[in-house]
């Protein structure tokens, strides 16, 4: 009796040890496929407000507050733009001081908890830029996606696509910029975002079936005039935009390609956002395979949508070795791998999906001379 009750015993705490392990692997997965849109990933540290005048903002001293470019600073109800860092400044070592160029709504106190982001610009493309554009709505497979566009007089097409912790409002950064290239601009919700489909588990599947939000959007742009499509997208909105230029229905009408901070490996881009909660490292492997099972992340499909031999479309990568949610080497390997048909722009002191932040006029310049020939 006694050696069955502590086999038994053995058993039921392996069991529990089990159901532990897959319990924390679900909810460290949590990390990168319930990333609300709009709402800071893991790795964007809070910072807190020390002092506020007119022009000038004192935050936490961080690795983040330090970084060069112009950013959103958004708080719970506020937002607002920071740019250059004024060291000369800060009011003491434990603070940094950046120029404060515009509060946009709600207000700004010391000892608000606040952080960085990419979006500079919030509400829609008139209120925000002064650009005309029209709501409209591109019926997808799980319903209308709404989107904004503004009508250039060319016939190519920009679809801009937003990544993980961003909105529609993300693409309003460069919508200036290709306005005045006279190209129209279709920026697009993705299924989860507000307004749009929810899908039917609740989960961001980091671009394996969002692609298809994408496919939707260029068969929209075909109907409505479009004779060429350029796809520019950010984090996992670039992953939606190689998948798409490889399976949509409608790839030949893809022109181009311009990937902001792709996600080329879903298996990377889960570990540093469940690491980023502070998942312990030998529980990370558990992270990959709870995202696995939940929504059907398969390691071969995210390798041919980057299969360097695969590309048909000259694309453009816009990266640096500071995103610590979708790594650079990758895009390193695939412009390496494909020099003909891949031009990498590399940017740095840049987090995930902010490379236009830290240098606006060099990305822009960049696009610029990478889209002339596309027009």
């Amino acid at each position: 009796m006694r050696t069955v009750t502590a086999a038994a015993s053995a058993v039921t705490a392996v069991l529990a040890a089990g159901a532990a392990g897959v319990a924390v692997g679900r909810i460290a997965s949590d990390a990168a496929l319930r990333a609300a849109p709009g709402r800071p990933l893991p790795t964007e540290p809070r910072l807190t407000v020390h002092t506020v005048t007119a022009d000038r903002l004192a935050l936490t001293r961080d690795l983040a507050s330090l970084r060069p470019g112009t950013y959103g600073l958004a708080g719970d109800g506020s937002h607002a733009v920071v740019g250059t860092v004024l060291e000369a400044a800060a009011p003491s070592p434990d603070a940094v001081v950046r120029r404060l160029e515009r509060v946009t709504h709600g207000t700004l106190e010391p000892g608000d908890q606040v952080w960085l982001t990419p979006n500079l610009y919030v509400g829609n493309p008139d209120a925000a830029l002064g650009l005309d554009h029209a709501d409209v709505d591109v019926p997808g497979e799980l319903g209308a996606l709404p989107a904004w566009f503004v009508p250039g007089a060319r016939d190519t097409w920009v679809i801009a696509v937003h990544g993980l912790g961003t909105t529609r409002e993300l693409p309003m950064n460069v919508m200036e910029f290709l306005h005045g290239l006279r190209l129209p601009v279709l920026a697009v919700s993705c299924r989860g975002d507000l307004g749009a489909p929810r899908p039917p588990d609740g989960l961001n599947h980091l671009g394996e079936t969002e692609w298809r939000d994408v496919d939707a959007a260029i068969r929209y742009a075909v109907r409505h005039g479009a004779r060429r499509v350029v796809l520019h997208g950010w984090s996992t909105g670039a992953t939606m935009a190689l998948r798409a230029a490889l399976h949509s229905a409608t790839r030949d009408r893809v022109c181009g390609l311009v990937l902001d901070s792709p996600v080329l490996s879903w298996e990377a881009t889960l570990r540093a956002l469940a690491a980023a909660r502070r998942t312990p490292d030998f529980l990370l492997p558990l992270a990959v395979r709870a995202a696995q099972g939940r929504v059907g992340l398969r390691a071969e499909r995210a390798a041919e949508s980057a299969d360097p031999a695969r590309l048909s479309v000259p694309t453009l990568l816009i990266h640096g070795p500071d995103d610590v949610v979708a790594p650079w080497e990758f895009s390193r390997r695939l412009a390496a791998r494909r020099a003909d048909r891949v031009t990498l722009h590399t940017v740095r002191d840049a987090p995930h999906g902010a490379m236009w932040n830290a240098d606006p006029k060099g990305y822009e310049e960049t696009v610029r001379r990478f889209l002339t020939p596309l027009m």
